[in-house]
């Protein structure tokens, strides 16, 4: 197939490009050019903005593709910037959304494609769903060949995934755990988790694209291994050979104690349980099943966080606020016991 991406260079889709290549397919890229580097030759490359359409339309002139997949589409504008530029140069045109979409607080812990779309703690997965419904609308009204796909927490070999970091990422609070430090966990650690590698994302995407019977779906790609936030910190300590000293705190707490906005990622989806049901994904991709336990797939994240000096961002902003927070409440937990010494 001849597929274009948009970006290309992500998380989620360094490894769809680089299982393109590897399959045989004909790769082109619209991106900055910025992380290039990331992938294998044999890719082609159409340096420059997206957003500069008359630049776009020119380079794009007499081209025609299999499949075009925005991974970066943000605003609702620019689904209509790439229907304009995309109409009838593609067979079919995939919207990387995401399932932060989905109702907050759930109606039923189970979901699947058809669980409604309505978040009101995030304006990140406020704006996917305005994507959707403009989406949709061009594909009702004129029939443009879309796919709509709804990953969740997906996760790579350099980046570990977390409930909560600071803006320096996640190597503060692996570090907290290796010296065997508290480490906050929102809530209590209890709601249910879906982490997915971001290879499996890919083998998922391949059998997605070109896919005629996947033509004004929407479809959730996702692992079927749900684990607690607790298991998912405990698998990461087990790895590091220390225990693990976790520290609980509700999520609004976290959130009025700033300077983190973590209401949208908490409230609007990580303390939110998540359990995915993927009977469509295996109904279009007969065969499809996730291969990538948490265990293992973290284990190399780990490995390769903890030899590369270049991804050990630290964080001494966050490190100190998470003290700030647990010393607070044990005081605070202190002082309120010393007010009710006994209870009869």
């Amino acid at each position: 197939m001849k597929i274009l991406l948009i970006g290309g260079t992500g998380i989620i889709s360094t490894a769809v490009s680089k299982a393109l290549l590897k399959e045989g397919h004909e790769l082109w890229l619209i991106n900055r050019g910025s992380r290039n580097q990331v992938l294998p030759d044999g890719a082609h490359y159409i340096i420059g903005d997206i957003n500069d359409t008359t630049a776009m339309e020119k380079a794009l002139e007499g081209m025609h593709f299999d499949c075009v997949a925005d991974f970066i589409v943000q605003k609702p504008e620019q689904i209509t910037r790439d229907y304009s530029l995309f109409s009838g140069k593609t067979s079919q045109y995939i919207f990387i959304s995401s399932a932060s979409a989905y109702q907050k607080p759930l109606s039923c812990y189970e979901i699947t494609e058809s669980t409604p779309l309505y978040n009101p703690y995030w304006d990140y997965a406020q704006n996917k769903i305005a994507c959707e419904q403009e989406l949709t609308a061009i594909y009702r009204k004129t029939g443009f060949p879309i796919t709509i796909i709804r990953p969740s927490h997906t996760y790579d070999e350099y980046n570990v995934p977390l409930c909560m970091t600071g803006w320096n990422g996640c190597y503060s609070v692996i570090k907290r755990i290796r010296e065997e430090r508290p480490v906050i966990i929102p809530g209590d650690g209890t709601s249910l988790w879906t982490l997915t590698h971001n290879s499996d994302f890919a083998r998922a995407f391949l059998g997605i694209a070109g896919n005629p019977h996947a033509l004004g779906e929407a479809v959730n790609i996702t692992s079927d291994e749900v684990m607690t936030w607790n298991q998912i910190y405990t698998t990461i300590a087990d790895i590091l050979q220390v225990p693990l000293h976790p520290f609980y705190v509700s999520s609004l707490f976290l959130h009025q104690a700033g300077p983190y906005d973590f209401k949208s990622c908490l409230l609007g989806e990580r303390v939110q349980t998540a359990v995915f049901k993927n009977d469509k994904l295996k109904r279009l991709v007969p065969g499809f099943q996730a291969a990538v336990p948490f265990r293992d797939g973290i284990r190399t994240t780990l490995q390769n966080l903890l030899s590369d000096r270049q991804l050990q961002a630290e964080d001494p902003i966050f490190d100190s606020w998470c003290d700030s927070v647990i010393t607070s409440l044990n005081q605070a937990a202190a002082a309120v016991k010393s007010a009710y010494p006994t209870c009869i």
